[in-house]
């Protein structure tokens, strides 16, 4: 994922992409104006459009990509059978500490309201540039996001209509159903049915790589549309996003995953992070939780001295399932986006429904860089905010992504930690974590 032409990877270019765009972009802006002819003709014939293409095709893969990740995500639940509570354990502790992470997020962004002060109008100009990206999901987005309406909605009539009408929190569900059938129904007919599954998302993964191979150019063709038409203000307002979505990832790495660890799995947050370092660095640098899962095991079982059948069950599932900062930077990035665009402030019950489907995106996310996208696109259309304005964070979109998938994998190692403090292998393995460099000194005093 990270190799690209040029030999250059690929975070590289897009970075290299963000600074170009932007610079670019503030020298027109500074020096001939927004409404220079040729900076119209300019961003609505050349970079406008392309900026455009890699939207509508990252819009193209939601439907299928959320199909394939939440039904593989569920189905690999199955070890739960032969697992017991280590299963039962392991889906609780996803669910809670992601509804903890989302919660962090939801506090932090509207404690200081990021999108907040933008004129109007630069608003409603920012939507005119990239109307039509998302246009399918604005007209299928409920219209409303409370009531008994909304939760019967979700339960899809037809699923094929619901797909053809690209309703994508119904088609979530039905995917979560065919998972949980998998899961309970057990054949070689069943098995071959969650490898053809499996097959699809490993093609949408693919073509996802495909589509990143021109990452670097759209965000150089956003970023210098945003620059040369709306200036320092949007950046202004971009920047401090950034600090919001920081912030509330080191709040939940910092703060919750060491509470976690010492009252929960019963070890020291130190010995905890510096054991899990290389898997940490890995997923930094590829952005990419299944990248960083081989890389994840092996610290695992051989610095935490986790028990193999614990760590790789939970580790496997977790690449897929247990994405913490995921559904954290989707629930900030709404309501950003939400206080960018909308005139009224998102309700509590909007809110909460901002909550729940991160939640389940968090599920249903392809573990590989921009994987989060389409679904916070499906959630802006959601709740009322057009979904063309993800195009506002896709120029920092990339050093989020890194710092959300190190939050992801250290998630699935905390979860490995926890689930197996108390199972028969973790009698040996105390000892070893108790003194893992052989100094004879113990990591578990303290923090």
């Amino acid at each position: 994922m990270t190799e690209a032409r040029r030999g250059l990877p690929l975070h590289s270019q897009m970075l290299i992409g963000f600074a170009v765009g932007l610079l670019a972009g503030l020298a027109v802006h500074a020096t001939a104006g927004a409404d220079a002819g040729w900076v119209q003709w300019l961003t609505g014939n050349v970079t406008g459009p392309l900026g455009q293409v890699f939207l509508r095709l990252l819009f193209m893969l939601v439907l299928p990509l959320l199909f394939a990740a939440l039904v593989t995500g569920v189905a690999e639940m199955g070890d739960i059978a032969s697992l017991g509570r280590t299963g039962l354990r392991t889906l609780l502790f996803t669910v809670i500490v992601t509804a903890v992470a989302v919660g962090i997020g939801l506090f932090w962004v509207n404690l200081f309201q990021p999108g907040e002060g933008l004129d109007p109008a630069l608003a409603q100009r920012l939507l005119q540039e990239n109307a039509g990206g998302a246009a399918s999901i604005v007209e299928s987005s409920p219209k409303s996001v409370g009531g008994p309406e909304f939760f019967l909605e979700m339960i899809p009539r037809n699923v094929v209509q619901a797909a053809a009408e690209n309703q994508v929190v119904a088609v979530m569900v039905f995917s979560v159903f065919i998972g949980i059938g998998l899961v309970m129904t057990r054949s070689p007919a069943t098995d071959r049915l969650q490898e053809a599954v499996q097959g699809l998302l490993e093609i949408i993964m693919t073509l996802l790589q495909l589509v990143l191979k021109i990452a670097p150019l759209a965000v150089a063709a956003l970023m210098f549309n945003l620059a040369a038409l709306f200036g320092w203000e949007l950046l202004e307002r971009l920047a401090a996003y950034v600090g919001v979505v920081l912030l509330a990832l080191a709040t939940h790495m910092f703060v919750v995953y060491p509470l976690l660890l010492r009252f929960l799995g019963g070890r020291s947050p130190v010995w905890f992070f510096r054991g899990a370092q290389p898997a940490l660095v890995v997923a930094f640098s590829t952005a990419s939780s299944n990248a960083t899962l081989p890389t994840a095991m092996a610290v695992a079982e051989t610095r935490l001295k986790l028990p193999r059948r614990i760590s790789r069950f939970v580790l496997t599932v977790g690449a897929t399932a247990n994405q913490n900062g995921t559904a954290l930077f989707e629930g900030v990035t709404v309501l950003f986006l939400a206080q960018v665009f909308l005139a009224e402030p998102l309700t509590v019950g909007q809110q909460a429904t901002v909550m729940l489907v991160s939640i389940l995106g968090g599920i249903g996310t392809a573990g590989v860089p921009a994987g989060s996208l389409p679904v916070v696109a499906l959630i802006l259309g959601m709740v009322g905010v057009p979904p063309e304005g993800i195009a506002l964070i896709l120029g920092v979109d990339r050093l989020l992504d890194m710092c959300r998938t190190t939050l992801n994998v250290a998630g699935d190692l905390v979860a490995a930690t926890v689930v197996s403090r108390g199972e028969p292998e973790d009698v040996a393995a105390d000892a070893a974590a108790d003194d893992p460099d052989g100094t004879g000194r113990p990591l578990r005093e303290g923090v």
